[in-house]
């Protein structure tokens, strides 16, 4: 059975796509009876995605949410750009930032911690691997509660 968070990117992806913009990743955040659906979209090219772009998805997803109605509790829909510190969502996206430096954070402890910061250095697989201090990290992708890329300024 698909998680709540497969779902709502099954229904949402192909809205954001006849928009032309591209669904980087979504985030279903659940605390008590209230929750937040954000999405993060990018446009191709170079000068990405705007805040035009933002309002319209917003609208065309709200109305979809509206009538498929897939969550039943209250909820904010959020909706903007994947922006400096791009949250990672996919082997794909992972593998487009190897070299770069990124935070992330597990689920459960791994070599007992859970906050690991360091320089992506390959995917293979589902798996990602961090260098963190000199030492090698192999992190199952679906073991990863959030990423990030860290900006260079």
């Amino acid at each position: 059975m698909a998680s709540k968070q497969e779902q709502l990117h099954a229904l949402i992806a192909p809205v954001v796509e006849a928009l032309e913009c591209e669904l980087w990743g979504l985030e279903y955040l659940t605390q008590g009876r209230y929750s937040t659906l954000r999405i993060y979209i990018d446009r191709p090219g170079e000068e990405g995605v705007n805040l035009e772009d933002c309002e319209r998805v917003s609208r065309q997803v709200s109305s979809l949410m509206d009538v498929e109605d897939p969550i039943t509790n209250r909820y904010t829909l959020e909706v903007s750009s994947p922006g400096m510190d791009r949250p990672l969502f996919t082997p794909e996206q992972y593998a487009h930032y190897i070299g770069e430096v990124i935070s992330l954070k597990t689920r459960a402890p791994v070599a007992g911690r859970r906050k690991f910061k360091g320089q992506l250095q390959a995917v293979e697989g589902d798996s990602v691997v961090l260098i963190v201090d000199g030492a090698e990290h192999t992190l199952s992708i679906g073991s990863i509660e959030k990423a990030n890329l860290v900006p260079r300024f």
